[in-house]
């Protein structure tokens, strides 16, 4: 194993200092993960480390799981580690907990460094498989602390202050984004109990009775089945009882009574005819008495 931060300072570096001081530079690798080590450097720790990951990433592909794909952006700031599709940070090294960095001469694929979580406050070695980048990426990281160990100087020591405000204004902000999903899924889950209760409720095979169809006129139509339905109109009211048939004198559509000959006055006819019609109304008479 090499360690990167050993390099001479005459020797020049790979990139411009703006571009690891305004940006940062990417890199693509394969994450093999993360364990706790017991010591912030050392070259057997790390190789130890390696060692341990290796394996289990050999289990893991034996058993048809992939080794995940990351991208890392160095920076004077850390070294992010994100998910290349949805640029998700997964975890974020400040540098300043960097402890160690190193890459293997034995297989330039594999390079490593140790960083101190801040929450555990535990030495975390994390091992990357980066297609023979391995020195290239170490030596970018040992650029970055260069360059922040200079600003470092030049600030007179506020810099790294102002970094550690930023870095906790960032976890929190993480924290809350964390908090705010967390709060969605119970929400969605309250919704998705209220709807199974309420189906749960409703009495199997229950039909819900429908009200009548009205007209333009909010008028029931005529049904012969029922002619009198007590079914409540939309307005609440009950529609108006249907007359029932009497024996009154009906009227035609200009207010006359029907004729009735047998209703008429005497003088309303000629003699002739009233004889006539008095001799029928006799008649009828008589054939009622007898019936």
């Amino acid at each position: 194993m090499n360690r990167a931060f050993s390099r001479k300072k005459d020797k020049t570096w790979m990139h411009t200092p703006e571009a690891l001081s305004k940006h940062y530079i990417p890199y693509n690798a394969k994450f093999l993960g993360s364990t706790e080590v017991e010591q912030p450097k050392g070259t057997e720790v790390v190789r130890d480390a390696v060692r341990k990951l290796k394996f289990a990433r050999h289990i893991k592909k034996s058993e048809g799981q992939k080794t995940p794909k990351v991208e890392l952006q160095i920076s004077i700031y850390g070294v992010k580690i994100l998910d290349p599709k949805t640029k998700e940070v997964q975890h974020n090294c400040q540098l300043h907990r960097i402890s160690f960095c190193a890459d293997d001469k034995t297989d330039k694929r594999i390079f490593t460094f140790i960083c101190k979580d801040s929450e555990s406050n535990k030495h975390l070695c994390y091992v990357f498989d980066s297609e023979k980048c391995a020195e290239e990426i170490t030596l970018t990281i040992g650029q970055a602390f260069d360059l922040a160990y200079r600003k470092f100087l030049e600030s007179g020591g506020k810099d790294v202050e102002t970094r550690k405000q930023i870095a906790g204004l960032q976890k929190r902000i993480q924290e809350l984004e964390t908090e705010n999903t967390e709060l969605k899924n119970k929400v969605q889950d309250l919704e998705n109990q209220l709807r199974i209760t309420q189906v749960h409720a409703s009495p199997a095979g229950s039909v819900t009775p429908k009200s009548p169809s009205t007209d333009i006129f909010d008028m029931v139509p005529f049904s012969p089945i029922s002619p009198q339905s007590s079914t409540p109109t939309r307005n609440g009211t009950q529609p108006p009882p249907v007359p029932s048939r009497s024996t009154e004198i009906k009227r035609d559509l200009f207010g006359a009574e029907p004729f009735d000959p047998f209703n008429c006055g005497a003088g309303d006819f000629p003699p002739d005819i009233q004889s006539k019609l008095d001799e029928m109304q006799r008649q009828r008479w008589r054939g009622s008495k007898w019936d």
